[in-house]
């Protein structure tokens, strides 16, 4: 039975990147109780974004030379433990360290993560969306659950902040006491590494990861500049975002199942660009309508991404698994200052309408990706992933 482990993944992933989403919803809690500037709490999102995707690609190594299952339960540990921390430290050093140790967490659990997540579907289109799924939905949910938390007990509530990640654990340790999953998470190595396609995919990655970024900060600002929105309307279009985003993933492993994981992506990213063309240019609420549109194109390949990456570099799959998941957040967070000064000195829709180069960009480069001698066809995968549930 497949399907019941990569349930367990999935909720476990969405445990864990529930935490990459808490670091931002506390910042105007640090900033009132702390009288911490902006530049200080900007130090904090560095720590727990950019640390943890240089640290990751480290993890990825370690896990292409051991299996280490163990590290699921022991990194959402540290996790939640850096979290529940933040609130019970005083100094600015000390918050640092415990933000830098939920960074490491989330790094640490990643690459393994993905290894197993691999080994439980087979590498199947839509068990990998599956998983990739829990991770959207936590991130998503980090608003929603933290900040009333937060409102009512301060920051000295962070503590309760543990019990995502502890669940996260309980529901991971059944799948540690398998003995085909630990076999199957063992180190495999099979085919040659082929680099040049890798590069260009991560290219692919980080230029998604910009769009998304970039979207995320500045949709609900724009469309509620444009229709006159409230600041709760506005806020209300990340929820049009993140719904489509959920389907996105879900499609897109249905999808390469049908017609092939490049093709796909190709499409997707063609589509992405035209749905920020209507997002950025087309007036009145119809614009809603390409928020939708450009959610699910830039969803639809996230799943994809991650397994074409370990296709890529069969030797290394913790490697592949920890830069694609690692830059998929990072990349556009290192990048969404710069937009956010061209917005200052132009406009939100130069903004937009710059974004729309990169999914194209991103199309082309898929247009220049095959996939790798020996992958599974997709037919095969959708079959071998029926029958097992």
């Amino acid at each position: 039975m497949k399907r019941l482990p990569t349930v367990l993944l999935s909720t476990g992933h969405g445990s864990v990147d529930l935490y990459q989403g808490i670091v931002p919803v506390l910042v105007p809690f640090l900033v009132a109780e702390r009288g911490y500037d902006y530049v200080a709490v900007s130090g904090f999102v560095l720590a727990a974004t950019l640390l943890s995707s240089v640290v990751q690609p480290i993890f990825g190594l370690l896990t292409d030379k051991w299996s280490m299952p163990w590290l699921l339960p022991v990194s959402m540990v540290g996790t939640g433990a850096g979290t529940a921390l933040i609130g019970l430290v005083d100094s600015y050093a000390l918050t640092l360290l415990v933000i830098a140790l939920t960074g490491i967490g989330v790094a640490a659990y990643h690459p393994q993560a993905a290894r197993t997540a691999r080994a439980v579907t087979g590498g199947g289109h839509v068990g990998m969306s599956w998983f990739s799924l829990g991770g959207i939905v936590g991130f998503a949910l980090a608003p929603v659950l933290v900040a009333p938390l937060l409102s009512v007990g301060g920051l000295r509530a962070t503590p309760l902040l543990v019990i995502p990640a502890a669940i996260g654990a309980l529901v991971t340790i059944p799948l540690l006491r398998s003995g085909s999953t630990a076999r199957a998470t063992a180190v495999r190595r099979t085919g040659a590494d082929d680099w040049g396609s890798f590069t260009r995919l991560t290219a692919i990655v980080v230029l998604r990861s910009v769009v998304y970024v970039g979207l995320t900060t500045f949709v609900g600002l724009f469309i509620g500049q444009r229709l006159d929105l409230s600041a709760t309307g506005s806020s209300a279009v990340l929820v049009v975002l993140f719904g489509g985003g959920v389907v996105g993933t879900l499609l897109g492993g249905r999808l390469a199942n049908t017609w092939g994981r490049l093709p796909v992506m190709r499409v997707a990213y063609a589509a992405a660009a035209l749905g920020l063309a209507g997002l950025t240019f087309v007036p009145g609420p119809a614009m809603l309508a390409f928020v939708v549109l450009t959610a699910i194109a830039l969803s639809v390949p996230f799943s994809l991404h991650i397994t074409l990456g370990q296709d890529y570099l069969p030797n290394r799959v913790g490697t592949a698994s920890g830069v694609t998941l690692g830059l998929a957040v990072s990349a556009g967070g290192l990048v969404a200052p710069a937009l956010g000064a061209l917005g200052k000195e132009t406009s939100l829709q130069v903004v937009l309408a710059t974004l729309i180069l990169l999914p194209a960009v991103a199309c082309l480069l898929a247009g220049r990706l095959a996939d790798p001698p020996g992958a599974e066809p997709a037919t095969r995968q959708r079959r071998t992933f029926t029958s097992s549930g």
